[in-house]
């Protein structure tokens, strides 16, 4: 059993905060969740604008009585599931290892009883 080392202090997590590896761990993700909610927003926006005010197109019917609002819906729980999964693999791919090497260098970090922000930049 490997003894508990110390959490890491105040000063420590403001100063990797303040890093430049935080900083481009962060735009990271910024660069995926930022366009991909402003394009899930357009494409919610337009479903309930054609809902709205386009009766006439949301009633095609397609197959049956299946028309196209019904798919419209439909498709919004897919492209859900689709964005999440999306998400998913991409943080497993690159922001995940960058965020537990630099939880794991604080962790030692802190283990070593260095305090100074110096240390942790």
């Amino acid at each position: 059993m490997t003894p508990q080392r110390p959490p890491p202090t105040p000063a420590q997590f403001r100063a990797a905060q303040s890093s430049e590896e935080f900083g481009e761990l962060r735009r990271t993700h910024r660069s995926f969740v930022w366009p991909m909610t402003v394009a899930f927003l357009v494409w919610y926006v337009l479903f309930v604008v054609l809902g709205a005010f386009f009766h006439d197109v949301m009633s095609i019917r397609l197959i049956g009585n299946i028309n196209l609002g019904l798919v419209l819906g439909l498709l919004q729980f897919v492209s859900t599931f689709a964005i999440t999964a999306a998400y998913v693999q991409f943080a497993n791919k690159k922001l995940d290892p960058r965020a537990a090497a630099m939880r794991e260098r604080l962790e030692a970090e802190a283990g070593d009883g260095r305090h100074g922000e110096e240390e942790i930049r």
